[in-house]
This record gives structure tokens, C-alpha cells and sequence, in this order.
């Protein structure tokens, strides 16, 4: 099976390229409150998901949402380190 983000990723062609590139365009137009509300928005479809879920999967459910978490927010975290800690003049 063919992965289709890696082909996009690599500029080759690919069915999903158009999505992709509006989106691109979608983030240079967003503000960071913006970027918030789909953090919040994101955030409340976990809770409802994570509600709906039997208390044998819950534990599991919890582990890949650390997991994710955790690999998520360091490289985030790393990219906005620098701009945290440069003042504007």
C-alpha cells in the first residue's frame, strides 16, 4: 500500500495535495486565536470520544492520548522556544 502523506510530504503527486495546499493557505490567514479555537474544538471531540468509551478501553485510550501528547508538544514546544524567548525591539 502506497502512503499518500509521504508522496505529498515529497511533492510527488498525490490525491490528497489539494487538501494539503488549502490548508497550508488556511494557517497563513489564521491568527493565534484562531489556532485556539481549533484547539478547542479538537479538545471537546476527544472528550466526547473518550466519554463514549468502555471502561476496558479507557486505559488504553489514555495511554495513546499520553503518547500522542507528549510527541506532539515537544517538537511543537521546540519550534516556539525561540520565538518565546527573542524580544521584539
Amino acid at each position: 500500500m502506497k502512503c499518500l502523506f509521504k508522496a505529498a510530504m515529497e511533492g510527488k503527486a498525490c490525491p490528497m495535495r489539494p487538501l494539503f495546499d488549502a490548508a497550508d493557505r488556511y494557517l497563513k490567514a489564521c491568527t493565534w486565536k484562531d489556532m485556539a479555537l481549533l484547539k478547542f474544538c479538537l479538545f471537546g471531540m476527544g472528550l466526547l470520544v473518550g466519554a463514549l468509551l468502555p471502561k476496558k478501553q479507557s486505559k488504553a485510550a489514555a495511554g495513546i492520548g499520553a503518547a500522542l501528547f507528549t510527541a506532539t508538544y515537544i517538537p511543537l514546544m521546540a519550534k516556539f522556544l525561540p520565538f518565546l524567548l527573542k524580544r521584539e525591539e
